[in-house]
């Protein structure tokens, strides 16, 4: 019997070298390989640091982010913003977890326009709870099952406590205006938000029930106060004076 073990022990020691062989074998050079606990563990560690440094940024009371470039040239650039579509997007990274992070983020900036650092710390905070789960080891595909559940539930409560006023068009216009001064609560034209809100639902009511935003230009000029900014019933012709020519 104690043989027979000692073979047994031998043959799986001779099997490992192989399989590390194989894998190195269609894998680039410097590249390494993490498995099981590790692999899990770096995942978790990406995606809630990148909660981690968005969040403070969250919300009316966020605190701004001071980015700067540090590329090769000379003139490095420096911005200072809250939005979390744009932190994400000048962070390196070199996580897998962390860039599905971001790539989440970049959907939520692209579909909807705003709500980017929300997800980001939604996403951070599921998976910090989900890390104590996995230490108590239940499956990470018994987890994911409760998520669904829990978001279904999460839906009927937000639809019983919906109202839809598109009927009512002086309530279906406060509503607009409630929602875009929300959203510009957490950016740099907060202290002109009911202006810019107005602009901004006077620009989509114009579009009759049409989703297409590409419809509404954007023209910015330099110079002159947020105040001035407006909107135009016509059609705007972005025209440079050439020299020589009168005005």
């Amino acid at each position: 019997q104690e043989s027979q073990s000692f073979g047994e022990s031998t043959a799986l020691d001779q099997r490992q070298p192989k399989e590390t062989t194989m894998e190195q074998a269609f894998v680039n050079e410097g590249t390494s390989i993490d498995k099981g606990e590790n692999a899990r563990l770096s995942s978790f560690v990406g995606a809630i640091a990148i909660a981690d440094l968005v969040k403070s940024t969250l919300g009316p009371k966020g605190m701004d982010k001071i980015l700067q470039s540090i590329g090769p040239d000379k003139n490095q650039s420096i911005s200072v913003t809250n939005d979390g579509a744009t932190i994400l997007k000048s962070v390196h990274i070199d996580n897998a977890a962390a860039k599905v992070l971001v790539d989440i983020a970049k959907v939520q900036d692209d579909e909807v326009g705003d709500g980017t650092t929300s997800v980001a710390v939604l996403c951070g905070e599921l998976l910090r709870e989900a890390e104590q789960l996995v230490a108590q080891r239940i499956h990470p595909q018994t987890i994911a099952a409760g998520w669904r559940l829990a978001r279904e539930e999460a839906r009927k409560a937000l639809e019983a406590a919906s109202s839809d006023n598109s009927q009512d068009q002086e309530k279906f216009r406060d509503d607009l205006m409630k929602i875009a001064m929300t959203t510009l609560s957490s950016k740099l034209l907060t202290h002109e938000k009911e202006h810019f809100a107005k602009l901004a639902v006077d620009a989509v009511l114009r579009l009759q029930g049409g989703g297409d935003l590409q419809h509404i230009q954007i023209m910015k000029k330099s110079g002159g106060s947020l105040r001035e900014s407006y909107l135009e019933d016509g059609f705007l012709l972005d025209k440079t004076i050439g020299i020589g020519q009168p005005r």
